[in-house]
């Protein structure tokens, strides 16, 4: 299956105890680049969410951000820690024997204090279960986003692939007309000569011929179009992005010499349009996978 590198997905999800989001951003990438932020207190969950991404994920930068509200008002019953109180009031008593002045704090201001008033936690452990189980509904729907536009990009290419065999074609049909035509010109350049050295002209074609020769180009460029189409139809979960950009790569290269070797419009008008449909299929394939 070919995937793109560019998907986003967000999975929201409202519990008892809060409110869960994942938010996943996938764009290209040469290698895979995987920044995840989270809440403080769910560190520890960070390896495993690295570790799912590398499992499903070959290529692309992957943005990966959790956001986390706990609904406080589920939290009815607290705890008055009394060993927080009666410590904080011996302070004090030490305090104000240092001083010599005698305060004594509220129970308002007691209450205030860190430590003493405790809510009921959350199972941290289940809940860490809970949003793990989201994080996978989350990433499934990012690879289904990534396929459904890689199986796109894919259609795309193999209609260049397509034209640029019509192209191909079309050269390999016309270079026998222009080498004729290299050669009627060149003879009625030298019709006004008195005497034809025919051994002469006809050697004279041969290294025209040789230069303008370019069925080996015009068999590589069909060979390197099979590889790709190959290569599209037998994709699997694997990363095929960098095999096809150096078989573009070996396309253009062709194109670039067959634009060099040729001498007639007709050539170079294909050689042009060659390497627009080739740079058109490069730009697809620096998204995928």
């Amino acid at each position: 299956m070919v995937r793109s590198m560019t998907a986003f997905a967000r999975k929201e999800q409202q519990e008892q105890w809060g409110q869960v989001c994942w938010e996943l951003r996938s764009v290209n990438h040469r290698y895979l680049d995987i920044n995840i932020r989270l809440p403080e207190e769910f560190r520890n969950v960070e390896v495993t969410i690295r570790e799912k991404l590398q499992a499903k994920l070959k290529r692309g930068k992957i943005d990966c951000t959790l956001y986390f509200k706990e609904n406080y008002a589920n939290d009815t019953d607290f705890t008055l820690n009394l060993s927080v109180v009666k410590k904080l009031l011996e302070a004090v008593n030490s305090i104000n024997s240092l001083t010599g002045v005698s305060q004594k704090p509220s129970a308002l201001d007691i209450l205030h204090w860190q430590g003493v008033m405790e809510t009921n936690k959350l199972d941290n452990e289940a809940l860490q279960a809970v949003i793990l189980q989201h994080f996978d509904t989350a990433l499934t729907d990012l690879i289904t986003q990534r396929e459904r536009e890689g199986q796109q990009l894919a259609e795309l290419l193999k209609q260049r692939c397509e034209t640029i065999v019509e192209q191909v074609a079309k050269v390999k049909t016309v270079l026998p007309d222009i080498l004729q035509a290299q050669r009627d010109r060149l003879y009625t350049r030298l019709a006004e000569l008195k005497e034809l050295n025919h051994e002469r002209i006809e050697q004279e074609i041969a290294i025209i011929a040789q230069k303008m020769d370019v069925a080996e180009e015009l068999d590589r460029m069909g060979v390197h179009i099979d590889d790709i189409q190959h290569i599209l139809n037998q994709a699997q979960n694997g990363a095929i992005g960098r095999r096809l950009d150096f078989m573009v790569q070996e396309l253009h290269r062709e194109a670039n010499t067959l634009g060099a070797k040729s001498n007639h419009i007709d050539t170079t008008r294909s050689a042009v349009d060659l390497k627009v449909l080739i740079d058109q299929m490069r730009e697809q394939i620096q998204n995928i996978e």
